[in-house]
């Protein structure tokens, strides 16, 4: 599950639909806790708000919003709550950490999108989150990029064991 914590303007048509697609999961799971990824690390900084489901709500109207703009139809219906009066606390960290993993991704599916959007440093955070300073998010699974993960030298014996000798 990935909801993306960036202004879904910078999203590819398979990243908002995918981020509509787990947010109304995300809703389901928030409005009858114990079902599916209840327990999903991300749905944390919706569940721990006053109102989680009109915080998750919030959150897909702007999805739904994006949509609407570019001409798609999302079900507006499907959102079951709104009005959640505060911005969640997005970190700048996590924020950056997103956008590098999002950009990576529109540079492999979408050259044209990561064409429109490479040169910006720093996306605007998508409109349920504030920002505030702070590292990358302790829910987040980190991983290395793809360069990174293992260098030449590392793959040339990290191979199996030679049984021949």
């Amino acid at each position: 599950m990935r909801l993306w914590s960036m202004h879904p303007r910078y999203f590819d048509r398979q990243a908002l639909t995918a981020c509509w697609r787990e947010g109304l999961l995300a809703q389901a799971v928030i409005t009858e806790p114990g079902r599916g990824y209840s327990h999903h690390p991300q749905l944390r900084r919706f569940q721990q708000m006053d109102d989680p489901r009109a915080a998750i709500g919030d959150y897909l109207s702007a999805i739904v919003d994006e949509a609407d703009a570019r001409g798609y139809h999302f079900a507006r219906e499907k959102v079951r709550a709104t009005g959640f009066a505060v911005r969640l606390p997005l970190n700048d960290g996590q924020l950056a950490y997103e956008w590098a993993h999002l950009r990576s991704k529109l540079q492999l599916r979408s050259p044209d999108v990561w064409a429109r959007w490479q040169a910006l440093v720093f996306p605007d955070p998508h409109p349920s989150f504030v920002m505030i300073d702070g590292p990358i998010a302790d829910w987040e699974k980190v991983s290395p990029p793809p360069a990174a993960k293992q260098t030449p030298e590392q793959r040339s014996t990290s191979g199996p064991e030679d049984s021949s000798r």
